[in-house]
């Protein structure tokens, strides 16, 4: 059975990414696509994403071409940390779970380890009442630590807190340099 999260081994300073996230307007924000599978405010900015998208957050397993989007101009930080994964970038975003609302139990397709494209979580502002689980099993985040997460197993979140959950997602290829931070 694939392992269903992994610390990886790099840590970031959150409160360099909150300062960043900090000068992004409400308008920068737009709502998630898959509305089906949330309740309350599930919203996310574009970092990077397909040519051509019709929706920058979707990350469309059809296309092979990336693009970064103007925003990432303004985040010089997002830019370095970024820099430090020495693979393949695919789609990158950040996602924000406003405090009370729920991302409804569901599983993704393709997104594990074992099929060469690793789902990268960075928290950057997060709370004690956040309920993030994975195959059942809850999964305590913290600030700047960075995870993989394999989407393919059920997985859901409830922020119960009163502030919002805020992630740097990142949808990677896998190569030989993030491969080796797995565990064998």
């Amino acid at each position: 059975m694939p392992f269903p999260h992994c610390k990886l081994p790099l840590r970031f300073d959150a409160a360099r990414l909150r300062g960043e996230v900090a000068v992004l307007g409400p308008e920068a924000w737009a709502a998630h696509f898959n509305t089906r599978q949330y309740e309350g405010d599930w919203s996310g900015v574009a970092l990077r994403t397909t040519v051509g998208a019709h929706v920058p957050l979707y990350p469309d397993p059809t296309k092979t071409e990336f693009v970064d989007m103007p925003v990432l101009e303004q985040c010089p930080y997002l830019r370095e940390v970024l820099a430090t994964f020495q693979c393949p970038l695919k789609v990158v975003r950040l996602l924000r779970l406003a405090a009370g609302s729920q991302i409804l139990e569901h599983s993704d397709y393709c997104l594990s380890y074992e099929d060469g494209e690793v789902r990268v979580h960075i928290p950057v502002q997060t709370n004690p009442q956040v309920e993030f689980a994975v195959n059942g099993q809850a999964l305590p985040l913290a600030e700047g630590e960075c995870w993989y997460i394999n989407f393919n197993l059920p997985h859901r979140i409830h922020n119960r807190g009163l502030t919002d959950r805020i992630h740097l997602v990142i949808d990677c290829k896998l190569n030989p340099w993030l491969d080796a931070m797995f565990p064998k």
